[in-house]
């Protein structure tokens, strides 16, 4: 893919709702690439439309932000998710959840636009720490090349989309 970069951005609750299907083939194509983002494979589509239909309420609810990288001719590319609703003894932290960037399209610099825009968008929310968890030795390294602390690794955490278990990594970082 090439041509103009890919436009970061935040979609509000409608357009999150209305681009549902557009984010169910970016979901889809990634747990079929092995992706560890809690669905198994194969991911029918209506699964995945639904999950991203009950995201857009979470939005319109307060609870998550949703910003994506959208190429005009391709469509959207990646996204991320900032889960802002917590416990009550937590209000200065969310979670950074559901980082997917088509496969196609990796290695391209998104993740980590992605990343830099989640945590710009958190602490515009109020947020002063973020937490995360990977089963991609990629992300991994990714996250720590973006200034994440590796909190530590938990065996056979989760599974694969395949049905085989993974270890899980968590990570943190202070915005403040």
């Amino acid at each position: 893919m090439t041509g103009p970069p890919p436009v970061l951005r935040r979609l509000d609750a409608a357009e999150a709702a209305s681009r549902s299907g557009d984010l169910a083939a970016l979901l889809i194509a990634c747990v079929e690439g092995g992706a560890s983002v809690s669905f198994m494979a194969p991911l029918a589509r209506s699964r995945a439309e639904t999950f991203w239909s009950e995201v857009a309420a979470g939005v319109g609810r307060g609870e998550r932000l949703v910003l994506v990288a959208e190429d005009p001719a391709a469509g959207i590319l990646g996204t991320v998710q900032v889960v802002l609703a917590q416990p009550e003894n937590q209000p200065h932290r969310g979670d950074l959840a559901k980082m997917l960037v088509h496969p196609a399209a990796r290695r391209r610099g998104l993740g980590a636009a992605l990343m830099r825009a989640a945590e710009t968008a958190a602490l515009d929310a109020g947020k002063t720490l973020l937490v995360l968890d990977t089963a991609s030795p990629e992300a991994e390294r990714l996250y720590a090349r973006e200034g994440w602390i590796r909190v530590g690794r938990v065996p056979d955490y989760a599974l694969l989309p395949d049905g085989r278990p993974c270890d899980t990594t968590f990570f943190y970082k202070r915005l403040v």
